[in-house]
């Protein structure tokens, strides 16, 4: 009797697994529906743009009106044919060369001295990565009270040894370069920390060999740091070019308008104007197109520099 009722359970044990294909199917349907929110957020807020704007490039979209005309190859010959946005292709560019080198160089000796054991390293650790996740429009804040020509710390200091201050945000000459130094201040951090983990994966054997060939600190730094560094230094660089040609909220926030005599103006914020500034949708996404071309042949001169770099390894 007991054996009957065993064998009527595992019967219907049996009867009530699905098969292997109804399992398989299950588990597939449940990944996608798992997937969904993600998938609906690319589709809709990323994939229909980049194709909207890769097709009202092409166009004369009056978004006012709501029509829309064919025009070729009209919106790039006119965007070229634009001073400020050659001008601001040109700011873009300069802006990048200032602050990714002088970025980098900071944040290696700043990852170098904080690798070390000195007290209190976790805190110093906190508060140079503190600027890189606070909100960009609380640190230009802060920032231009310091550009104050009147009352700001930069020029209150200048005074003190004798030195007329400039007008930093105002003046065409100085209003780059401010944007450049709040710039370069609040990117040391990630740097920081991407250099400061590449460090710690160092072996300490090959510093203790150093020392008893006789090697000097400075040696070490440049035989052995900066060397082992390279696959570090190279992400640092490619994602800080990339970044950099992106910049916005703070020329948005420092330099309303892209500064005097458009002295600030970038590419972002030029595309932001002519979009929702002139209501020129086919222009914005035109100029949008030039910059997605600028990323995408950094992106691919990466991706070769590092496989081949990959491939020596």
């Amino acid at each position: 009797m007991a054996v009957a009722v065993q064998t009527d359970r595992s019967a219907a044990r049996g009867a009530s697994r699905p098969p292997r294909r109804r399992l398989g199917y299950e588990r597939r349907r449940a990944a996608w529906l798992m997937l969904a929110p993600s998938l609906i957020h690319l589709i809709w807020w990323i994939g229909i743009p980049v194709v909207a704007t890769f097709v009202l490039a092409f166009t004369d979209y009056d978004v006012l009106a709501g029509t829309i005309r064919w025009v070729g190859l009209d919106n790039f010959r006119e965007i070229f044919a634009d001073e400020v946005w050659n001008l601001s292709i040109w700011h873009t560019v300069v802006f990048t060369f200032f602050t990714v080198p002088v970025a980098m160089v900071i944040a290696v000796v700043i990852a170098v001295l904080l690798n070390q054991g000195i007290r209190g390293r976790k805190w110093y650790r906190a508060a140079y990565f503190m600027p890189h996740i606070t909100a960009t429009v609380a640190i230009a804040l802060v920032w231009m009270w310091m550009f104050e020509p009147n009352i700001g710390l930069f020029n209150a200091l200048l005074g003190r040894v004798g030195v007329n201050g400039p007008a930093w945000l105002s003046d065409p000459d100085w209003a780059m370069t401010s944007v450049i130094v709040v710039s370069v201040w609040k990117g040391i951090g990630l740097k920081m920390l991407i250099y400061l983990a590449a460090l710690q994966s160092i072996p300490r054997e090959v510093y203790e060999a150093a020392s008893i060939d006789g090697a000097t600190g400075l040696r070490k730094f440049w035989s052995i740091t900066l060397p082992l560094l390279r696959p570090a230094t190279f992400f640092v660089f490619v994602v800080s070019m990339i970044d950099a040609f992106q910049v916005f909220d703070q020329v948005y926030v420092l330099t309303p308008n892209g500064g005097p005599a458009n002295s600030t103006t970038v590419m972002t914020f030029e595309i932001y104007q002519t979009a929702f500034g002139e209501f020129r949708i086919s222009t914005a996404c035109a100029q949008s197109l030039v910059l997605f071309a600028f990323l995408f042949v950094l992106t691919v001169i990466s991706r070769r520099m590092t496989g081949k770099d990959d491939n020596a390894r």
